[in-house]
């Protein structure tokens, strides 16, 4: 007995094709306010000379944890500035920068929801299964099917990518403060907002921010696959290397993402224990 195929691909074929017949002017929105961010990071990142925008980030980096991270990113940054991937590499750091802001904005509330409601939990979590199983490349054909080509799509893809572990994290921190810290709350007569902002979050922070730095780390991931709808960056440097066979080039490039990725990493590592301190 042949049992017919499940016509899974015609429908979501159709519901795109509704989502783009009915909610072209919201994707036009989301576009504009997406592509005015990256932008503008870019200007700010590109707004002074290398050498002055490297020694800011030094300096960040000595803050945030000591000589050996801005030893680290002075000697690393000042090579890509030497490779002649700077503008590159500010472009992909405002690609990822703009991922990771997006992300947490939509991940933390969402966190929140998923701590304080269990039904919710329960319809979020097999989301967020699919979101992480499902092939990152995937995320690309509707990306462009609603946001055309250029680094918006990118973005978004990324925020599909990496959103999951800061929803995760912080559902998981919050439900973690002790039950003892929380029924004092409530012998005291906190509201439910008082108690969130006053006691969970920041009893949960620590363990927020290991999200956040998963999110930054997999928002960098998706570089050189949003390269391939046209974001630009080190990412498409990567890719341009790879089907012009150019092994020299692809290896500068990469080189320069892992500089930008060890550095993102241990500067967002050093923040979560500060707030662990």
């Amino acid at each position: 007995m042949n049992i017919p195929k499940l016509p899974l691909g015609n429908w979501i074929e159709s519901l795109e094709s509704w989502l783009e017949n009915h909610f072209t002017p919201l994707f036009d929105f989301i576009s504009l306010i997406i592509g005015s961010i990256v932008d503008f990071l870019h200007n700010v990142l590109l707004f002074s000379p290398s050498i002055l925008m490297i020694l800011i980030i030094t300096a960040l980096a000595w803050y945030l944890g000591k000589w050996k991270v801005a030893a680290f990113a002075l000697i690393g940054l000042l090579l890509i500035d030497n490779l002649g991937y700077w503008e590159h590499a500010m472009e992909t750091m405002a690609i990822v920068l703009t991922a990771s802001l997006l992300s947490i904005i939509i991940g933390v509330p969402t966190g929140i929801l998923c701590a304080r409601n269990a039904t919710m939990q329960s319809i979020i979590t097999p989301i967020l299964d699919l979101m992480q199983t499902m092939p990152a490349f995937v995320y690309l054909l509707p990306a462009v099917s609603f946001f055309s080509l250029g680094v918006v799509p990118g973005v978004i893809a990324s925020i599909i990518f990496a959103v999951p572990p800061t929803i995760r994290l912080t559902n998981l921190g919050i439900r973690q403060v002790p039950t003892e810290l929380v029924e004092a709350a409530d012998a005291f007569g906190s509201t439910p907002n008082q108690k969130l902002f006053k006691l969970q979050l920041p009893m949960a922070l620590p363990t927020m921010m290991a999200g956040i730095n998963q999110t930054i780390m997999l928002s960098l991931s998706m570089v050189v696959i949003s390269s391939m709808i046209g974001a630009q960056g080190l990412g498409a440097d990567v890719y341009r290397a790879v089907t012009q066979t150019k092994t020299g080039v692809g290896f500068e490039a990469g080189i320069s993402i892992v500089v930008l990725a060890i550095l993102l990493d241990r500067m967002s590592n050093h923040i979560v224990k500060k707030n662990k301190r």
